[in-house]
């Protein structure tokens, strides 16, 4: 059994970036990174299709709103492979479209319409001063107003996560673009969004490649250090070894995990509300599926709130991605249409749910392991919907903690 000093379970950005931080500053620390796929990436992981780049886990950018992450970045791929834009996303309502974020671009809606959705939004519980609700359907509404609720965020999220949206708690609803009934209103007479804009309002993606290039030259920078095709099947939290798929077995000082709690098969010699809270946390997984053909519009993706449509999104590759075609859906595991032609991927693992309880089973989860040498980090080891470049940026937070 090889014996470590960081043993880091996972090759996405998290395990990517804490283990590359490692290589470069604590030159003399004994470290591995385990990967079970053939290449490093986790949900960030590009294939060559049709003749360019596709994202086989949906759409991934890389944001301008963190600079220290970009500059770490932009040491395994340099800013002049990358193009930069600004985000143009939409939201197809049937007849028409309109911009994203839904509340700030009412104003592209026919004038008929803007009335109506400025009436629920001005009667909506939060304008009228009613408690706020704890479940994410309630607050919707409560914050929204019914018309957008019911028109556009409730079907366009049942379908992202599969039904589960009863379970889901508002706690992390603040990462929301947040846009006021007065911002809606100026928006409609002056023509134009108010409000704060979501994230990736500018956004980098590279010149030449899919997105997965930059986490495949992180890997490669790791050297023998990063082993892939080794899928993590148990975890002795007292002994801090973990075994492999393959029969490898591993130990260490420090465990750094980044691959999803229920993913592990065996979680041994832990305390027994352990596993209890580990089979609490629920997440989605999705399809991505390309389609060659060519769209006529300039947006890079849309959402689609239909419920006769099975895919949520589509990305529209030729928009963002160099000498590309076609585009590709993002349809939820749970509502595949299997008679829609196409190369696909299938990915058991990509959204996290914010469930109304994860905060207390993470926050109890998280504590224990730590008291036991044991971190978990980024998407699945926190459980956090985060984006990769917030990814990237816990990472460099756990490694200027624990050195």
């Amino acid at each position: 059994m090889e014996k470590v000093k960081y043993l880091i379970l996972g090759g996405g950005p998290a395990g990517l970036t804490f283990a590359n931080l490692l290589k470069r500053k604590c030159p003399e620390t004994s470290f591995l990174l385990l990967e079970k796929e053939s290449v490093t990436g986790g949900l960030c992981r590009s294939e060559d299709v049709d003749g360019a780049p596709l994202d086989i886990a949906g759409g991934h950018f890389l944001d301008v709103r963190r600079p220290k992450v970009n500059e770490f970045l932009f040491t395994f791929m340099p800013e002049e492979e990358w193009d930069k834009y600004k985000r143009d996303s939409r939201i197809d309502m049937g007849t028409y479209e309109i911009g994203h974020p839904f509340e700030a671009n009412i104003w592209q809606m026919p004038v008929e319409e803007q009335v109506k959705y400025l009436k629920s939004i001005a009667l909506a519980g939060c304008n009228l001063g009613t408690p706020k609700p704890e479940r994410f359907v309630d607050w919707i509404t409560w914050k929204l107003g019914d018309m957008v609720a019911s028109e556009y965020m409730l079907p366009y999220n049942s379908k992202m996560f599969g039904g589960e949206l009863d379970s889901l708690g508002t706690y992390w609803l603040d990462k929301l673009p947040n846009v006021s009934f007065e911002e809606t209103l100026l928006s409609c007479l002056n023509k134009k969004p108010y409000g704060t804009q979501p994230g990736h309002a500018e956004f980098y993606y590279p010149k030449k490649y899919g997105y997965g290039e930059l986490w495949e030259r992180m890997g490669k920078a790791l050297g023998d250090k990063c082993l892939c095709g080794k899928s993590v099947t148990e975890l002795d939290v007292e002994a801090k070894t973990v075994k492999c798929s393959d029969g490898t077995e591993y130990a260490a000082d420090c465990i750094v995990t980044t691959i999803p709690w229920t993913a592990i098969s065996v979680i041994k010699n832990a305390e027994s509300w352990v596993a209890g809270d580990v089979a609490k946390l629920k997440h989605t997984g999705t399809e991505i599926k390309y389609v060659g053909e060519n769209l006529d519009t300039a947006a890079h993706w849309i959402y689609y709130p239909d419920k006769n449509k099975s895919y949520h999104r589509i990305l529209v590759r030729h928009n963002f991605c160099p000498n590309s075609k076609g585009y590709w859906l993002e349809t939820n595991l749970n509502r595949v249409d299997e008679s829609v032609p196409g190369v696909s991927y299938k990915n058991e693992y990509t959204y996290p749910l914010n469930t109304v309880d994860k905060p207390e089973v993470m926050a109890r989860l998280l504590g224990y392991m730590k008291d036991k040498g044991i971190y978990g980090l980024g998407r699945w080891g926190e459980h956090e919907h985060y984006n990769s470049d917030r990814t990237v940026e816990r990472a460099m937070e756990l490694f200027e903690t624990l050195n």
